[in-house]
């Protein structure tokens, strides 16, 4: 007979380098809990904190923003861009390349929840893209 599953509380985990360039502090995730279908972290972004342009492919994203604010550009050729302030939330489809950063002269800290217990699985480095806003990486009109 299969063990029924438990509610459990999680202290924050050990932080972990993503594939992205980013440090995230573990929270939910197979790993901690034996999740099947979601992992969440938060994410603490130093002031000119840039990740590496990538997309999940297989996972959506949902973030919300606790404190500061973050910028991305997204798109096929990183062409659109969006800044999201402390209070809102973004969503992410699978498979839309990337590049999330810090445009503010404070910490960003965000809390992130990925269709995927595995959150680094279906990360795809899209490093051609990473030049694509290295001059301008704070984004228009900020």
């Amino acid at each position: 007979m299969k063990t029924p599953a438990s509610c459990r509380v999680v202290r924050e985990a050990a932080s972990f380098d993503g594939k992205q360039g980013l440090r995230y502090h573990g929270g939910i995730s197979a790993e901690s809990v034996g999740a099947q279908a979601i992992c969440m972290h938060m994410l603490r972004l130093p002031p000119g904190a840039r990740a590496r342009a990538h997309l999940h492919a297989a996972q959506e994203t949902a973030i919300y923003v606790l404190s500061g604010r973050a910028g991305m550009w997204f798109g096929e050729q990183l062409e659109q861009h969006i800044v999201v302030p402390a209070g809102e939330y973004l969503y992410i489809p699978v498979g839309v390349p990337h590049l999330p950063y810090n445009p503010g002269p404070d910490e960003a800290v965000a809390i992130l929840a990925r269709t995927d217990p595995n959150e680094l699985e279906s990360v795809v480095l899209r490093s051609e893209l990473d030049v694509v806003h290295a001059a301008d990486a704070i984004g228009p009109g900020l």
